[in-house]
């Protein structure tokens, strides 16, 4: 490399970056109405874990995903496992949608390594989507994803 040259970057194809807070234990509908109504957002989607995990009756109304739209800006919201001590600080994560599994996986590998934490592998999921998470070396919470094309 000539002096005085930079590096060539690596363009990684993500299309978005999201932010998703979680609540201890009860997000329920109240939590996402006072957004709702607080900042003017709109409800995209609500899915709650009696919608996918029949087993557990006591937590069928928590929410295991829940997406508003503020402005042109995507807020995902849940509950957390009951495991996840979260603390005021630790309960958002930045969510990451990337055009190809390829990009997200390279990413992934770079956050979790070198001091972070893996705290899902990049796998398939029951939304049609490859995911994982990971916290870095610095703290924070990463969710990946990338939707797979619709058959």
């Amino acid at each position: 490399m000539k002096e005085g040259s930079s590096p060539r970057k690596r363009v990684i194809f993500l299309i978005r970056l999201h932010t998703k807070i979680s609540k201890q234990h009860k997000l329920h509908i109240e939590a996402v109405n006072f957004y709702k109504d607080t900042i003017s957002a709109q409800i995209e989607s609500i899915q709650r874990y009696g919608d996918v995990k029949k087993d557990n009756e006591s937590d069928k109304n928590r929410i295991v995903h829940a997406v508003m739209n503020i402005h042109g800006t995507k807020l995902m919201c849940s509950d957390a496992c009951a495991e996840k001590n979260l603390i005021i600080g630790n309960n958002f994560s930045l969510s990451l949608d990337f055009k190809n599994v390829e990009d997200m996986q390279r990413t992934f590998d770079g956050l979790s390594t070198n001091g972070g934490k893996i705290t899902m592998p990049i796998q398939d999921t029951f939304w049609n989507a490859t995911f994982g998470m990971c916290t870095d070396k610095y703290g924070v919470n990463w969710m990946f994803n990338h939707n797979k094309p619709k058959s």
